[in-house]
């Protein structure tokens, strides 16, 4: 399915917004010169040193949002880490997170100088104490792991100059809500704090009141609405047709992202879809970090073009140019189903979402539906219906070793649209 990017040739450069030439050179240097409206709209405030609070749908441009005035508060700061102290600290809440948020603010920080690291738990911890050891500026950690070195003294908080909360929201629905409280009452009251969420219920009002002092609020795209740009259908599918239909959906030439309830059925249709000649990963709790890491990074490098993955593992997949997300399973309520949507249509592109459902299901999903505040297209398919096709895009030729695929074109919108005509969310 074809893209089409954001039209940001009216938005402000990074530049006229404030933030400094080492860091918009840094941007440019990776094809980065216009800021999203998240940025456009937070960035005056946090470079500013106002707290933030900041709501937005995911794939909006948030890390780059909270990104750009942490390195900039910090470089401008002239107290040196210490050992064991760091000063700018990233809470996220899941391990993919971490890493790609890590990605982004790896180069930003190395412009002015910094160092950055990862803290999170699955695997050991000796290569995190000896970073912390070494004066690291920057963490991006999971509240688990963070608190357990915490509990060691192995590292403290106190100088902490600016603190961001990165999808609240989600940390919240995980129950980390405790933890991060506590972590933050370890870090100074003069700190800036930025947060970010897509809503705020779940308690993250109750962080917003105790550690955000006189928060400049900006929303931009809510997460309770869903993405102009995305194509929603629901398939009712036999029981029987189900694997026939899924194998279809997924043999298309772009990325496909397919969602399942547990780590035993996603473990399996990646098995099933590889032995049938269509190289799949999967992504869930149960996976070694190594393992994880190695099979986000085939998706991300067109390697492998499907993954197969759990509710746990939605907020941590961050890769561009998904052209078709599949609820295999649909999700049990709507909040899930707009975390799961969100990894396509990201960053002003576009993108197709499928929900699978039997009849029995027809009703629960329904109500989901309507509460995400969507409308779908609907149809009843079975293995060889147009339908599929015209979802899926042209079938990929399967690479002789799924190690050595290149990534294949982008299929165009134009063979779904004549199908399923596109409606707009409300």
């Amino acid at each position: 399915m074809a893209t089409s990017p954001l039209d940001l040739t009216a938005a402000p450069s990074f530049g006229a917004l404030g933030v400094p030439q080492h860091l918009v050179a840094a941007l440019a240097a990776q094809g980065i010169d216009r800021a999203f409206p998240i940025q456009t709209a937070t960035l005056p405030d946090s470079l500013g040193g106002r707290d933030v609070l900041g709501r937005g749908r995911t794939g909006s441009g948030k890390t780059i949002a909270f990104g750009l005035p942490l390195v900039a508060r910090l470089a401008a700061d002239p107290r040196p880490t210490r050992a064991m102290r760091p000063r700018g600290l990233v809470l996220v809440p899941t391990r993919e997170l971490a890493t790609q948020v890590h990605t982004v603010l790896a180069p930003l920080a190395a412009s002015a100088g910094m160092t950055t690291t990862t803290i999170f738990g699955g695997v050991g911890q000796h290569a995190q104490v000896t970073a912390l050891s070494r004066a690291v500026d920057i963490v991006v950690a999971c509240p688990g792991r963070l608190e357990d070195l915490m509990r060691q003294r192995k590292v403290l908080l106190d100088d902490v100059r600016v603190s961001v909360l990165d999808e609240a929201d989600h940390m919240a629905d995980l129950g980390f809500l405790p933890g991060v409280r506590r972590i933050l009452d370890h870090t100074p009251r003069t700190a800036q704090r930025l947060l970010f969420s897509a809503t705020l219920d779940n308690g993250v009002d109750v962080l917003v009141r105790r550690y955000l002092t006189d928060p400049v609020t900006h929303s931009v795209d809510d997460d309770v609405t869903t993405e102009p740009d995305m194509a929603h259908h629901v398939l009712t599918v036999t029981a029987a047709d189900k694997p026939g239909v899924v194998h279809e959906l997924a043999a298309g030439e772009g990325r496909s992202l397919l969602f399942l309830r547990t780590k035993r059925g996603a473990r399996k249709l990646a098995r099933d879809l590889t032995q049938a000649g269509l190289p799949a990963v999967d992504l869930h709790g149960n996976l070694a970090q190594n393992a994880r890491d190695r099979n986000l990074e085939a998706f991300r490098s067109g390697r492998v073009r499907v993954l197969v993955a759990t509710d746990i593992a939605a907020r941590g997949i961050h890769v561009d140019d998904i052209a078709l997300v599949v609820h295999v399973d649909p999700p049990a309520e709507h909040k899930a189903y707009l975390h799961r949507s969100g990894r396509t249509a990201r960053a002003g592109s576009s993108g197709v979402v499928v929900t699978l459902q039997t009849d029995a299901q027809r009703a629960d999903v329904a109500a989901m539906t309507r509460r995400a505040g969507i409308r779908a297209t609907t149809a009843r398919v079975r293995p060889g219906s147009p339908e599929l096709r015209a979802l899926s895009g042209p079938a990929r030729s399967t690479p002789s070793h799924p190690t050595r695929a290149e990534p294949a074109p982008r299929t165009s919108s134009a063979a779904f649209s004549t199908a399923f005509p596109r409606r707009r969310s409300r």
